[in-house]
C-alpha cells in the first residue's frame, strides 16, 4: 500500500509534526493533523508552510487536513504522535477513535515513551511506566502492542502560526516497539525516506537509540532550564560539568540494567554536545515561551527505571525533584497570571 492509499494522521502539528506532515503531503498522502489554537487556525486558512534553512530559498506549503477533533476522523493505518510528553499523557484518552486493531502508532517525541517496555527490558519487560503512563490512560488509547519509535535528529521550530522553519539534520531513527511490529516500522521508515527524510532502521533496538539520545538530553536540558543557561556555560563550568557527569553515570548504569549498552564515553557525548556551541536547549525555550516542561519523559521515567531496577540514582532524582519543582512553580504563576 502507498502513501495516498493510506489514511494517515499527525497527532501534533508543531515543529516537527508539522514537517512530517508537510512533507508526507507533499509524497501524494492525504494527511491529517490533530492541532488546536492559532495552529489550527493557520494551517485551515493557509496550509502548512515550510522554511528549510540548510538550503536557502526552499520554501513550500502543503494542504492537509486539519482538526482539532479524532472522533470525526475514525481509525487510521498510521498515527504519527509528536505531542510532547506531558501533553500526551493529559490528552490520550481523545486520540482513542484513531486507533483500530490494524493501526500502527509510531511516537516520535523527547524522552522516554509510555511504550518503553513493550517486550523489552528483561524482568521489566511490559512493564507500565507510571511515570509517563499515568494511571494506563495512555496505554488504554494508544496500545503498545501497536507501536513503534522514531527518534528524531533534526532541528525545527515554530516561525509563526502555520509555519515551521526547519534547520540542520535530517535523521530519523525508526524501529518497532516489539518485534511483530517490525515490517510496519519498516513501512513507515519507506514512507519517511519517500518523504525526503534521512530514515533509518534501528540498531539493535529502537529502546537503545531513544536511550542514547536520551544521555544527554536528561542533564543539559533540566540544568539550562533551572540556570538559564546555554549549553557551552554549562560544560565550560567544572562543577556543573561533574554534575552532568554523575549522572550520565547513573544513567549508564539504569540503561546497563535494562540491557542497554552505550558504546561511547561520557566525555564523547559531551564533546558531541560542545560542538553545538551556545545553544538554548528545548527545555529552557520552554521555560523562556512560559510553557509546560518535559520533565517526566526526561527524569521522571529514568527515576522511576533506577528505582524498578535497583540502581542507585540520587543525583538524578535530586535534579528531578528540582526540575519538577520549577515546573509546578511555573504552572502556579500561569494560573496566577491567567486569573487576573
Amino acid at each position: 500500500m502507498n502513501a495516498s492509499q493510506r489514511s494517515i494522521t499527525v497527532v501534533g502539528a508543531g515543529a516537527i509534526g508539522g514537517l512530517i506532515a508537510a512533507r508526507l503531503a507533499r509524497t501524494g498522502a492525504q494527511v491529517n493533523v490533530l492541532a488546536r489554537g492559532a495552529q489550527l487556525d493557520a494551517i485551515r486558512r493557509d496550509g502548512l508552510t515550510i522554511i528549510d534553512d540548510p538550503e536557502p530559498g526552499q520554501r513550500y506549503t502543503a494542504r492537509v487536513n486539519a482538526t482539532h477533533d479524532a472522533a470525526a476522523l475514525g481509525a487510521q493505518d498510521l498515527v504519527f504522535v509528536c505531542l510532547k510528553g506531558q501533553a500526551l499523557a493529559q490528552s490520550a484518552s481523545t486520540l482513542a477513535p484513531l486507533v483500530g486493531p490494524q493501526t500502527h502508532i509510531v511516537s516520535a517525541m523527547n524522552g522516554v515513551p509510555w511504550w518503553f517496555l513493550s517486550d523489552f527490558g528483561g524482568a521489566r519487560a511490559n512493564e507500565r511506566l507510571e511515570s509517563v503512563d499515568p494511571g494506563g490512560a495512555v496505554s488504554a488509547a494508544l496500545p503498545p502492542a501497536q507501536a513503534s519509535g522514531c527518534v528524531v535528529h533534526l532541528s525545527s521550530s515554530i516561525a509563526a502560526p502555520g509555519v515551521i522553519r526547519k534547520g540542520k539534520g535530517n535523521l530519523l531513527i525508526m524501529g518497532p516497539a516489539s518485534a511483530h511490529m517490525a515490517a510496519r516500522a519498516d513501512e513507515a521508515r519507506a514512507l519517511l525516506a519517500q518523504a525526503g527524510f534521512d530514515a533509518q532502521a534501528a540498531t539493535p533496538s529502537i529502546q537503545h537509540e531513544i536511550w542514547t539520545k536520551l544521555w544527554g538530553n536528561m542533564t543539559m536540558n533540566p540544568i539550562s532550564a533551572l540556570t538559564r543557561s546555554t549549553a557551552d556555560v554549562i560544560l565550560d563550568d567544572p562543577l556543573t560539568t561533574q554534575l552532568v557527569a554523575v549522572i550520565m553515570a547513573e544513567a549508564r548504569a539504569i540503561g546497563e540494567a535494562l540491557g542497554i549498552g552505550i558504546d561511547m564515553t561520557i566525555e564523547e557525548r559531551n564533546a558531541i554536545t560542545r560542538k553545538l556551541g551556545a545553544f538554548k536547549t528545548s527545555m529552557l525555550q520552554d521555560v523562556e515561551a512560559g510553557r509546560t516542561l518535559e520533565v517526566e519523559a526526561l527524569l521522571g521515567a529514568p527515576y522511576e527505571l533506577a528505582q524498578r531496577t535497583g540502581i542507585a540514582a540520587p543525583s538524578l532524582g535530586m535534579l528531578y525533584g528540582l526540575a519538577r519543582q520549577l515546573d509546578a512553580n511555573l504552572e502556579a504563576a500561569r494560573r496566577a497570571t491567567s486569573s487576573r
